[in-house]
C-alpha cells in the first residue's frame, strides 16, 4: 500500500513540479513542496518498516515534517 501511494505522490510531484517550472509561475511552489512532504514522508515510513535500526528513515520522516511545515505556512499563513 506504501508503494503505490508513493508512485502516486513521485508523479504528483514531478508533474506539477514541471508544469511550474515551464510555466515559470510560482503560485504552486508550496503545493510541490507538499507534495514533496508527502512524499518523502511516506518513503520514510516505508524505510524504517524495511528495517528498523536505519537512519535515514528517521530521517527522512524528519525533513518531511519540515517541508510540511513550511509548505504549510506557504500555503495558508501567507498573506
Amino acid at each position: 500500500m506504501l508503494k503505490i501511494i508513493r508512485i502516486i505522490l513521485q508523479l504528483s510531484v514531478i508533474g506539477i513540479g514541471s508544469y511550474t517550472l515551464f510555466t515559470e509561475k510560482l503560485v504552486s511552489t508550496p503545493l510541490v513542496m507538499l507534495l514533496a512532504g508527502l512524499f518523502m514522508l511516506v518513503a520514510g515510513f516505508e524505510r524504517i518498516e524495511k528495517n528498523q535500526k536505519e537512519f535515514w528513515g528517521y530521517a527522512f520522516v524528519v525533513i518531511s515534517l519540515f517541508l510540511l511545515t513550511v509548505s504549510w505556512q506557504n500555503l495558508f499563513l501567507a498573506t
